[in-house]
């Protein structure tokens, strides 16, 4: 009797806890079936620029918020076509570059919802002691072109506001991958780099340089240089998805600002392929660039995102078209 009672306590208690973790299987379940799915785009291959965002990912931050965010590069016509047709909700974008996105009879539903550093950290590196601290000295030089309408326009005007001729700058289409090899070989003497990535790798190789940044030539090109955007229509409709999405990338990127070298880590965890000395270096110099001279992570100064699309409408490089004030950002969303 005995026996059988210990048989059927038994078997009781296995009944509870099999109950039990079909309890504990649905509940977890349910709460990832509530988690908000969003896809996130980058705009080319895993670098500093993401940090923040990979931080978010690993620390939890995003599934704290009821996120469940997946991070995929880009299609060949870009992050902008992916999160314009809805496939994606948020991705990495440029000011300048996500132009033709918003503008005319194909204008797509994006917006930018945070600036991912502060100031435009792109300009012109060349050989040291080759005359092009200053774009003047540009002048009968090799630069590597994109041939790109804004590109163009940008450099015609710091070279001729610093007192040169643009005719005399001698542009060769673009082939650099690798802006230190570049200049090394002497294939190219100028390019356009953004200094946290391509500058500090030239530092690394001991290599030395000139540099001059566009905005300490002219405001104007102190324009939003890279940028979250988000699409237009769902942001609408999930307010409170997008708000917790930025708060979110927030303490991602607070946390790379105040810890490099363990961000610097995370992002190499996701994307071991890159240099580890590079990914430190450069992790280093924006750390001190995400914010910059702002209390608000993210924030878009009207003024100087009107200032750049102002100079854009005055050029007249929409073939007609023109951008209205106030068009393609919002700071709706961030968290204060």
């Amino acid at each position: 009797m005995k026996k059988l009672f210990a048989i059927i306590l038994a078997c009781a208690l296995m009944v509870t806890v099999l109950a039990g973790c079909g309890a504990q299987k649905t509940e977890e379940k349910t709460e990832s079936a509530e988690k908000t799915k969003i896809t996130f785009v980058l705009d080319w291959t895993p670098n500093t620029n993401h940090t923040g965002l990979y931080v978010a990912q690993d620390k939890g931050y995003f599934s704290d918020a009821g996120l469940e965010v997946e991070i995929v590069q880009p299609p060949e016509d870009g992050a902008e076509m992916l999160v314009g047709s809805g496939k994606a909700q948020f991705g990495v974008s440029f000011q300048d570059s996500m132009l033709p996105a918003i503008t005319g009879e194909s204008a797509m539903p994006i917006e930018a919802v945070a600036a991912l550093v502060q100031h435009n950290t792109s300009g012109i590196i060349s050989r040291k002691g080759e005359g092009m601290d200053r774009p003047k000295g540009m002048e009968g030089k090799r630069y590597a072109t994109w041939n790109l309408p804004v590109e163009l326009a940008t450099l015609q005007q710091v070279v001729e506001n610093d007192g040169g001729d643009f005719e005399k700058v001698e542009m060769i289409p673009s082939t650099v991958t690798d802006e230190v090899s570049a200049l090394q070989s002497d294939t190219v003497d100028a390019i356009w780099v953004f200094y946290g990535w391509a500058g500090v790798a030239t530092e690394l190789a001991n290599l030395e340089t000139d540099y001059f940044a566009f905005k300490d030539i002219d405001p104007v090109f102190d324009y939003y240089t890279p940028v979250v955007i988000g699409n237009t229509d769902w942001m609408k409709e999930n307010p409170d998805a997008t708000k917790a999405f930025l708060e979110a990338l927030k303490k991602g990127y607070e946390f790379a600002i105040d810890n490099p070298g363990d961000a610097a880590e995370i992002l190499l965890n996701n994307a071991p392929e890159l240099d580890k000395e590079l990914v430190n270096a450069s992790q280093k110099y924006l750390s001190a660039e995400y914010k910059s001279d702002v209390e608000r992570w993210g924030y878009i100064d009207p003024a100087r995102w009107n200032a750049f699309y102002n100079w854009i409408n005055e050029k007249g490089l929409l073939d007609g078209d023109t951008v209205p004030e106030n068009t393609g950002f919002t700071n709706d969303y961030l968290p204060q």
